[in-house]
């Protein structure tokens, strides 16, 4: 038992100690973007602001770790992989360690200066969004382990951990809001998020999940993606919202396949997981017990 409690510690090992392939190649997956960031710092890709691009890149990682981690639960209902929840929290202290790198380096773009930063986080509202939901992250990160589940008892800390939707509506409002004119990436991330959720509203309601339920989310989710970037676009630069919406067309009336816009991509993402719906193999259910024949006797003669 002690070996087993030891060997689960090592993020490629399940809680018994055992090796698991599902999340090996997990933490190999959530390493990369770290590798390929220092590849680039060290041989000099990152531009004539490294500092700031490393920030930006760091950010965008740990929001995309994010929507990855809330999408497993919806995953395992649509595919019937119950093994995907043991990668949940390996994933969820990967998407802190990736903010908090994103921190860090903003940290060292300013030399450190503490005066500066304080300053800079103050009076820039984009900066206070984006360190309410880091600070937010940081605290279900430190009670993400057994021992604080136990301390905390399951409800308290269930209805803690359900803030990560608040905290992730933060992070992707930072990102919109500091990526100024191109939210295309941030559309696509909320649009995303937003499909999680549709997913999640399809199981309160008691909306069995099957493929037309699933194409039809998929389909009014990337509409609403879409509408959500027009009104952005259309607010920060006064452009007709018509001709902005427009623009999601031209796939179609320009066989231009470079105009694929994020409603687009959610729509296909939600269609996609809609049709590996129909090929899941679904999970064993439990053996019925049957009652011993001597009780069954006694139930039909009474």
């Amino acid at each position: 038992m002690a070996s087993a409690a030891r060997g689960s510690y090592w993020p490629w090992n399940d809680r018994q100690g055992r090796f698991s392939a599902l999340r090996a190649c997990c933490f190999a997956l959530v390493l990369i973007p770290a590798l390929i960031l220092a590849w680039q710092a060290w041989s000099h890709q990152l531009g004539s602001k490294p500092w700031t691009q490393a920030v930006h890149d760091t950010g965008t990682w740990a929001l995309r770790i994010l929507v990855i981690t809330l999408s497993v639960t919806p995953l395992r209902r649509i595919l019937d992989w119950n093994k995907l929840i043991g990668i949940r929290r390996m994933l969820g202290l990967s998407a802190m360690a990736y903010a908090l790198g994103h921190l860090t380096l903003y940290c060292i773009d300013l030399a450190f200066d503490w005066g500066l930063i304080v300053s800079e986080i103050v009076k820039r509202f984009y900066l206070v969004v984006g360190i309410t939901g880091l600070i937010g992250l940081v605290v279900l990160g430190i009670t993400s382990t057994d021992g604080m589940i136990r301390r905390l008892g399951s409800g308290r800390w269930q209805r803690l951990h359900n803030l990560v939707y608040l905290i992730a509506c933060l992070g992707l409002f930072h990102f919109a809001l500091q990526s100024k004119i191109d939210v295309t990436q941030p559309v696509l991330l909320t649009g995303l998020f937003a499909l999680l959720l549709a997913y999640r509203g399809l199981g309160r309601l008691g909306i069995p999940l099957s493929f037309g339920s699933l194409a039809l989310t998929a389909l009014a989710t990337g509409l609403a993606t879409a509408l959500a970037e027009t009104a952005w676009y259309a607010f920060a630069t006064g452009a007709s919202a018509w001709l902005i919406f427009q623009a999601n067309a031209d796939i179609v009336v320009y066989q231009d396949w470079t105009a694929v816009r994020p409603g687009h991509w959610v729509a296909l993402v939600g269609l996609g997981l809609a049709v590996l719906h129909l090929f899941r193999k679904p999970a064993p259910k439990p053996a019925r017990r049957e009652r011993p024949p001597a009780m069954a006797s006694e139930a039909a003669g009474g």
